[in-house]
């Protein structure tokens, strides 16, 4: 079984601009090129760049728990690959998909089999079930496999 990451490595421009009064931080502001900017310390961010932020922090998060986990993985990049663009978004299933617009990185899938996205992995994180959550056998002495031997006694 190989459990596929799909994400996006490069993705569309950031509009970054340097002010010289100092600016404060997070607060809302208007650049011509940008409807919703956030002006921080060191210059002004377009919201689409903080949502660029926000991607790439899960994928560094579902990706460091793997390679920490030593899960296999491959990362399927969205950004550079046409073709792992249109399987990702034909496989995320009807129900999983947003209400508007096309699913964001990362994607989770086993071979091809959906998995979730970086907001269920991390509650499986959370519960200690990463590895259901993937579709794999937990490890002899991990927290996940005495949480399933404890609910076997008590069942």
């Amino acid at each position: 079984m190989v459990i596929r990451v799909y994400i996006a490595s490069s993705s569309g421009s950031t509009a970054v601009r340097r002010v010289e009064s100092p600016p404060l931080l997070f607060s809302y502001t208007s650049v011509p090129s940008c409807p919703r900017t956030v002006k921080l310390r060191f210059g002004h961010i377009c919201s689409k760049t903080l949502n660029t932020f926000k991607i790439k922090k899960k994928q560094q998060d579902v990706l460091g728990f793997l390679e920490a986990n030593k899960i296999g993985f491959e990362e399927k990049d969205i950004a550079a690959n046409e073709e792992n663009r249109k399987w990702m978004r034909e496989n995320v299933p009807e129900d999983s998909r947003p209400a508007t617009g096309y699913p964001l990185p990362p994607q989770i899938f086993n071979e091809s089999q959906y998995r979730g996205d970086y907001d269920a992995f991390f509650e499986a994180r959370e519960n200690n079930a990463v590895y259901a959550f993937l579709g794999l056998t937990a490890p002899p002495g991990s927290k996940e496999a005495e949480a399933q031997a404890k609910q076997k006694q008590q069942a």
